[in-house]
């Protein structure tokens, strides 16, 4: 976002943008409050690998989401925000945001092993094993961060820390080795999990043909194809720059509108989309959300009479 928003923007078009994101972000959370409370309503759940990776998944879009709107709602609040509090809610931002495509590679590998390896399946994705690989993304994932804190600690003074300045990375990492330590994690990150997710696809398909019964094989081929959309959903971020570059010249005097029409629709309805596309689409998941939340529904309105 452009630090002179608030400049720019009027009260009511800056409380307008404020509510939108807002809403948003509750509906978000409160929809995937609805698949956590589910997954945690039935032990079944937490003993499949499978479910244990795609609900870590949705708590991580959670967070992610939360610390993105906390973010937008400050630069309207308040644009200058504590350079240590800053610096916490971006790791945190940085942190979520590189752990989503490396869950969805996890999910994409737990699959491929379902249905290339079936025998080996329950021996290699255990619940133990699982909870040890979300341990692993996260370590992987807050090394980008953690390389970035060290930067700052080596370049600037331990006054800038005390300082107030406007909460985006640019300014809280202005250096060029900032810039190329991000550059460097996501073209390595998102290699990575193209490449796993292209690879499982490919041999998920060949043992599909080869299958007597291909029903299982052809699921998790979808699968992992809806994988490869989630993927997409989230690089929606990374072709922010380009598309102001592209927009902006066209609408100067509407670039703040342009602002908040590309976060929400590269920050905000991905993280709507994301955990839906998976969640939706198994059965037993939705089978037993409409069980649980139905069941409390009817009593609580039993209760009462």
């Amino acid at each position: 976002m452009n630090s002179t928003i608030q400049i720019v923007d009027s009260y009511e078009e800056a409380l307008a943008k404020n509510i939108v994101i807002v809403s948003l972000g509750l509906i978000i959370t409160f929809i995937n409050g609805m698949l956590v409370v589910t997954f945690f309503s039935n032990p079944m759940f937490s003993r499949d690998s499978r479910y244990i990776l795609y609900i870590h998944l949705v708590i991580n879009d959670m967070l992610m989401i939360c610390i993105s709107v906390t973010l937008y709602v400050l630069t309207y609040v308040s644009p200058l925000v504590n350079a240590s509090l800053c610096c916490v809610l971006v790791f945190l931002g940085a942190t979520t945001f590189m752990i989503t495509p490396l869950n969805l590679a996890g999910m994409a590998i737990e699959r491929f092993i379902a249905i290339c390896k079936p025998l080996h399946h329950s021996q290699i994705c255990t619940p133990r094993r699982t909870h040890l690989f979300i341990c692993l993304l996260w370590v992987i994932g807050a090394i980008r961060s953690i390389a970035d804190v060290i930067i700052s600690l080596l370049t600037q003074p331990i006054s800038f820390f005390r300082s107030f300045i406007p909460c985006y990375p640019n300014y809280l990492f202005p250096s060029k080795s900032h810039q190329d330590n991000t550059t460097a994690s996501q073209v390595i990150c998102m290699s990575l999990v193209w490449i796993i997710l292209i690879y499982t696809y490919c041999r998920v398909l060949f043992t599909a043909r080869k299958a007597v019964s291909k029903g299982s094989a052809n699921k998790a081929r979808s699968t992992i194809m809806l994988h490869g959309v989630q993927l997409l959903l989230c690089m929606l971020s990374y072709i922010t720059p380009f598309m102001f570059i592209i927009i902006t010249p066209f609408f100067r005097l509407q670039q703040t509108k342009i602002t908040f029409c590309v976060y929400l629709f590269t920050n905000i309805l991905p993280r709507l989309l994301s955990p839906l596309i998976y969640g939706v689409r198994d059965q037993k998941f939705v089978k037993q959300m409409k069980e649980y939340f139905t069941c409390n529904v009817v009593i609580v309105k039993i209760v009462p009479s």
